[in-house]
């Protein structure tokens, strides 16, 4: 770096490039699919915690992927809005990185949850008699915590990678937030290893889990198509084609966005598509698993029945 160069202290995150009306009503549109994604996983969480009949294995996961919605919304839409609102706001250098950080954290571990919920169903249909020794509450609190520490130590890397980079200028940052390829543009030396560290990643925690979670439910189709009950065949297939919806949405959008050649998708769509994490999925998760489970739906509820029933005062 030559001696009339600055370090970069503090970035701008462009955001969307629109005129201010529009901006205000993306305000008003993004900040209540921000309280609905809030709202729908809290319930989700709520009536896992309150109704002992959701205490499995399956819903268990399925708290912890509510969790990571949440923790999603909460980590980049704020700052969007507030970005809607006053443009050109800084974000300083460290709180970038954590929310880089943060981001890959919880999309690692949602993609290894994913992993672990198709697993479970696998188990459930392939082998019942084999499920409660097999998805034993030591089994599913090790496979949470094993989902959690793997994608906060790959996503550790990743920042350490970064910090390894000298930032000095330009300071302005072509996303919403402080998403890793579009810091990446901005360092002033060779960003090779970190792009290849990237595609390793991916091609880990991406198409690696894509592929078992594939098997898995190609295994619980065959599976599926042995019952003899048409109730039991129902109520089975709804179960998992609701996972396998939110398998779809989350590692499709995932894919097309780091795996994709980049001429595909010029920069305004590749916002576009990760509002998919920090709206859609979220906002839609909760929709999927409510509207087409029926256990959800009659803890909902019995929930419901029990307020109504409730003494006043």
């Amino acid at each position: 770096m030559g001696e009339n160069q600055t370090v970069v202290t503090k970035f701008i995150l462009l955001g969307f490039c629109l005129g201010s009306r529009i901006q205000m009503v993306l305000f008003g549109l993004f900040s209540l699919f921000f309280v609905f994604s809030l709202l729908g996983n809290g319930l989700i969480l709520g009536l896992i915690s309150l109704d002992s009949r959701l205490h499995t294995p399956m819903y268990f996961f399925l708290s912890h992927l509510a969790i990571v919605d949440i923790a999603y919304a909460c980590n980049t839409v704020p700052q969007m809005l507030v970005n809607l609102l006053k443009p050109g706001k800084p974000i300083s250098f460290a709180g970038c990185l954590t929310q880089t950080f943060l981001f890959l954290t919880f999309a690692h571990t949602e993609c290894l949850l994913l992993l672990v919920m198709s697993y479970d169903r696998y188990v459930a249909i392939c082998h019942p008699l084999w499920y409660s020794a097999i998805m034993s509450w030591r089994g599913c609190f090790t496979l949470v915590t094993t989902s959690w520490a793997c994608g906060s130590l790959l996503a550790l890397v990743h920042v350490v990678l970064i910090l390894r980079l000298p930032f000095c200028g330009p300071h302005e940052i072509n996303h919403f937030f402080c998403e890793i390829l579009s810091v990446l543009k901005l360092a002033c030396a060779d960003t090779q290893l970190n792009k290849v560290v990237i595609f390793v990643a991916c091609m880990l925690i991406l198409v690696g889990p894509l592929c078992l979670v594939l098997v898995s439910y190609s295994r619980i189709l065959l599976a599926i198509l042995r019952i003899q009950s048409g109730e039991g065949r129902r109520k089975t297939f709804s179960t998992c084609s609701s996972h396998l919806c939110v398998v779809g949405l989350f590692f499709g959008s995932a894919i097309v966005m780091y795996m994709a050649p980049k001429s595909c998708h010029p920069e305004e769509q590749h916002k576009i598509l990760f509002l998919f994490y920090s709206f859609f999925n979220p906002m839609l998760n909760p929709l999927i698993y409510s509207l087409r489970n029926a256990e959800v739906k009659g803890a909902l509820r019995r929930a419901m029945c029990k307020e109504s029933h409730s003494p006043l005062g």
